[in-house]
């Protein structure tokens, strides 16, 4: 079967001039030992890595190298690349063993995998620029999502617990209510001394996080 990369030359918004290497990228071990994307995948593990801590550091010049360096994580991982190979539906131009359920079959680490692959060979097509566009493109909504405080609330709290009173933050879940598809957790959180700051979240973690967050503003 004839697979029609233009479409997804169109999403990415370049025309790569050498179609071998965008083949390449989308070629998984099982249909080619030699000629595959592992090495494409390594190249552009490191090229996401530096274009992301470097849109970090541009976001938050002040943060602590701890804080960012969640960030970074979490928006480097295997699980953020398999958004953005769904979101291109990678699974419609990755070359496999079995090509007839290749896109019933494909694991999402494959797809994840295939993700980075795609950032290397980009990279070797067009460069450095071209390349840091089309990521902070493509994670444009990941790297929003990094803003909120939210994330580190609970992080920063727990901070600012230690440093005050050398004692971590104590958080009690109040209630856990809803049907176990569509759960509702209500959290409180106290420091030393200070009162109980309850919050909901449709998770422990949520909920946590929007508790700390809540404590966090009225200390400051």
């Amino acid at each position: 079967m004839k697979i029609d990369y233009q479409v997804l030359e169109k999403k990415i918004k370049i025309n790569f001039k050498n179609k071998d290497l965008l083949i390449r990228a989308l070629t998984h071990k099982s249909f080619d030992k030699e000629n595959n994307n592992e090495k494409f995948e390594f190249l552009g593990d490191r090229v996401l890595g530096l274009v992301i801590a470097k849109k970090l550091l541009e976001i938050y010049p002040n943060e602590k190298e701890g804080i960012l360096d969640k960030k970074f994580a979490a928006l480097v991982n295997k699980k953020t690349c398999l958004e953005i190979a769904k979101k291109l539906e990678l699974q419609k131009y990755i070359l496999t063993g079995n090509m007839k359920i290749r896109k019933n079959m494909i694991e999402d680490k494959v797809l994840a995998d295939c993700c980075e692959a795609l950032i290397g060979s980009i990279y070797l097509e067009k460069g450095h620029i071209v390349v840091e566009k089309i990521i902070l493109d493509l994670w444009s909504n990941q790297i929003k999502k990094s803003v909120n405080t939210q994330v580190d609330a609970k992080t920063k709290l727990q901070e600012f617990s230690l440093k005050k009173f050398k004692k971590l933050p104590i958080y009690k879940i109040i209630s856990n209510t809803g049907p176990r598809h569509k759960p509702l957790f209500k959290v409180a959180v106290k420091l030393l001394d200070s009162k109980l700051y309850i919050a909901e979240g449709k998770s422990k973690k949520d909920a946590e996080q929007h508790a700390a967050l809540k404590c966090l503003k009225d200390i400051k």
